[in-house]
């Protein structure tokens, strides 16, 4: 899985935004286009985007007119200006990333609110937060934004919303969004129009002669650039690095975990020890040409899908022109489970009563079409590939599919290298998720499938990866002779590779360097404990001053990472409370991180004589001082 944190925005590449090009102005924008309805989405992985478009589009069921917008491409400080448009309201779709940090596009938006003093009184608003609850700061952006604009005089027409992907973000928006348009109606004194219809985004352009040269073929940004790479490498431009290696580290059991190096010779990158690498995968060319069998079409027909409101900045759901093949390869993530206002969209298409009668149903607020909806498609791991094969009689046109389908994401990694020692190269640690489903299909990980296929020389050409580096929060000390205790089972290991390399760097710089400690688990200790020959090979050259392994599976009690803790709670203490060490947790934020936790709170309380309050305060003291950094995911 990709981990998550906060980034500074460093040498980011600014788009060409001339006037003439952007309208910066979203007051301007609305009245040219008679909008009422502004939606901001804070959005890191495209679900925030995703649920403001479907707010923007359901405004028109209640007679005025939406549009979604990113906060990174508007004068944000025109709020205030709001009030010029009569009945008009902004909702702010916000999710919060990593440390209950903003997104890098509401980065700005978050700044300004913290430093401005501005007069919002007759503005009307309300937030949507999109968070996970196994995250210590859950919805810190969504609840900020909510609490900010009611502190500058913005009146809330309803309340905060908060969904949790860690149990079901679907259900929690639509319940939301079903309270917050009858709340709007009793507002503004309207009512719903009865119009239940969809309506199209985009319109499908044919192109029969289009020369290739034109053609996207995965490209992100701009047209070849995949060709012609130009510096710097970021989102929407990333780097075509080299795979140098590809080997299993596990030596037994079903997984298969997986190191790769990266080869950023040439490309002005940089990194530091705990920043993440981003990857652009591929989705498996099976389920794409599967799909297109079943929908009888030719997948390389080069389409483009236009915005049919001409005055949006989006002007299509991704780059076009394209193929159909392009667009399900690289642009549109097909493997995830559809998200209900797909399902609706979708429903039309069936020419069987019963199965749109299903579709519409899992759609609609009804407990029992969500209950369908939670068994039937959540539950059941079903794919959009595995619902056209489950419902015969639903073949809907492949350009309307794809304005539906969400975008393929980047995939995050904590680096395992450290470019003190490797400054060309980056390394990878990962594994491979596959797993069968209640239906009995094996649904395979998008990204980490794709990887484990990418071997070092394909028929004599190398293999590539486009990827870009993300700033991290998560770094070692400033001074080196501080101790660090890193606690990192499974794949938490990567960041503390790059981190153990440069402490050794650091060593043989001749730097007093602190004890290095290292809490590492696995499952079995011949089968997954993944870097062995070198964790060892730096415990004896004293560059790793502790190396302690919990093997779960090796005896009758489990024994994790935490139970490692609790034994050596007299030295870890020494460490934290004497000598001013820094303490690192990488892995499962749903169950490890907060074990871990735990275990410090207890150590605190006993070996700090704290009652358990004030040894949580104690440890939340050090979050703030940035002496206990998380990289975390679930």
């Amino acid at each position: 899985m990709g981990c998550v944190y906060s980034v500074p925005k460093e040498g980011k590449e600014v788009p060409d935004r001339t006037a003439a090009a952007r309208e910066t102005s979203f007051i301007e924008k609305m009245k040219k286009t008679g909008k009422n309805i502004v939606v901001f989405y804070g959005s890191q992985t495209g679900t925030a985007e995703e649920f403001s478009n479907r707010l923007s589009k359901d405004a028109h069921r209640y007679g005025m007119r939406g549009m979604a917008a990113d906060p990174e491409e508007y004068d944000m400080s025109e709020l205030s200006r709001l009030t010029e448009i009569e009945n008009s309201i902004c909702v702010f779709c916000m999710a919060t990333y990593g440390e209950g940090d903003p997104t890098d596009n509401a980065q700005d938006f978050y700044d300004w609110l913290q430093e401005v003093d501005v007069d919002l009184s007759g503005v009307n608003f309300t937030v949507f937060g999109l968070g996970n609850k196994t995250y210590e700061h859950y919805n810190a952006m969504g609840k900020y934004v909510d609490k900010r604009l009611e502190e500058l005089g913005a009146q809330r027409i309803f309340d905060l919303g908060m969904g949790d992907d860690d149990a079901n973000l679907e259900e929690d928006f639509v319940s939301w969004r079903e309270q917050f348009w009858p709340a709007v109606c009793e507002h503004f004194g309207v009512e719903a129009t009865g119009d239940e219809s969809s309506i199209r985004q985009y319109e499908l352009v044919v192109h029969t002669d289009m020369h290739t040269s034109k053609v996207y073929s995965g490209e992100l940004g701009r047209l070849k650039s995949f060709e012609t790479q130009k510096p710097p490498f970021d989102t929407k431009n990333p780097f075509l690095a080299s795979v140098t290696a590809n080997r299993k580290l596990n030596k037994g059991g079903s997984r298969h975990l997986m190191h790769l190096e990266l080869d950023i010779t040439g490309s002005k990158i940089r990194y530091e020890s705990g920043d993440h690498v981003a990857v652009y995968p591929v989705n498996d060319s099976a389920i794409v040409n599967k799909i297109g069998e079943l929908l009888g079409v030719d997948l390389d027909t080069v389409i483009s899908l236009n915005n049919l409101d001409e005055e949006s900045n989006k002007k299509h759901p991704f780059p076009c022109p394209t193929t159909y093949r392009t667009a399900l390869t690289h642009y549109l993530d097909i493997t995830s489970t559809p998200r209900t206002n797909v399902l609706y969209e979708l429903a039309q298409y069936a020419t069987e009563p019963k199965e749109q009668e299903t579709l519409r149903k899992m759609a609609s607020s009804s407990p029992e079409g969500k209950g369908l909806y939670n068994s039937w498609v959540l539950e059941a791991k079903r794919n959009i590939l595995a619902i056209l094969q489950d419902m015969p009689s639903l073949r809907p046109p492949l350009d309307h599919l794809c304005e539906l389908m969400p975008r393929l994401q980047a995939r995050y990694y904590s680096i395992a290298s450290s470019s003190k020692v490797h400054a060309n190269s980056l390394h990878i640690c990962a594994v491979v998720v596959e797993y069968e489903t209640k239906t009995g299909r094996v649904n395979k990980g998008v990204a980490t499938n794709w990887l484990k296929n990418k071997v070092v020389t394909d028929n004599g050409h190398k293999s590539t990866v486009p990827m870009y580096v993300r700033k991290s929060q998560f770094r070692l000390p400033f001074k080196a002779s501080n101790p660090v205790i890193m606690i990192g089972p499974g794949t938490g290991i990567a960041p503390f590779m790059g981190f153990i390399q440069e402490r050794g760097w650091l060593k043989e710089q001749g730097k007093e360097v602190g004890e290095t400690v290292l809490y590492y688990g696995c499952r079995y200790k011949n089968e997954d404990f993944l870097y062995q020959e070198e964790l060892e090979k730096f415990q004896k050259n004293g560059v790793l001053t502790q190396l302690n392994v919990a093997f779960s599976r090796d005896q009758e009690q489990k024994r994790y990472v935490q139970h490692l803790l609790k034994e050596n709670k007299e030295h870890l203490w020494k460490l934290i409370h004497s000598e001013n060490a820094h303490i690192y947790v990488c892995g499962d934020a749903r169950n490890m991180a907060r074990d871990v936790q735990n275990a410090f709170y207890e150590i605190a309380s006993e070996l700090g004589g704290l009652a358990h309050a004030q040894a949580v305060d104690y440890i939340k003291k050090l979050m703030t001082k940035g002496r206990y950094s998380q990289d975390v995911w679930s």
